[in-house]
């Protein structure tokens, strides 16, 4: 009797030599993602219409299919040890447009559409406070007091 052979497992480090539009399956190479040792990986949110970055937060594999079923999308809180789903408390949701790797499979790119402020100061981004010269400017004010978009 004659044994199939599978393929062997589908690595990032493949998918240099891959053209525009091949497809792969997921299945495959979400066991591929390089999630640090607490099982998380880098997820940067970037607004899909104007390219501002807006945050930065951590996803595990759980919190990753989540978003990618809902269309809404879901973090791991490391501080709360639970997930977060952008705008539970502060109703500032994020609807993903879409989800990209880096080449390594340890970063990952969600370009989102987010309502309102995606920072907890209030200020659309959490990027605002910018090194010039030897001094830290900031560089916006916050759309919503904090006070005001986390009322209980």
């Amino acid at each position: 009797m004659c044994q199939k052979n599978s393929p062997p497992p589908l690595s990032f480090k493949q998918l240099e030599k891959a053209s525009q539009g091949d497809r792969f399956d997921w299945s495959q190479l979400k066991t591929q993602i390089k999630f640090d040792q607490n099982g998380l990986i880098p997820a940067i949110a970037q607004q899909f219409d104007t390219k501002e970055v807006l945050m930065m937060a951590w996803m595990n594999l759980q919190s990753l299919e989540e978003t990618l079923k809902t269309g809404r999308v879901c973090y791991w809180s490391r501080s709360r040890q639970n997930y977060w789903r952008k705008g539970e408390e502060s109703g500032q949701i994020q609807l993903l447009k879409s989800l990209a790797f880096d080449c390594d499979g340890d970063t990952i790119l969600l370009t989102v559409d987010q309502t309102g402020p995606a920072c907890h100061t209030g200020r659309r981004s959490c990027f605002y406070s910018q090194v010039k010269g030897n001094k830290l400017e900031i560089t916006s004010e916050p759309l919503i007091d904090p006070d005001t978009l986390y009322q209980k």
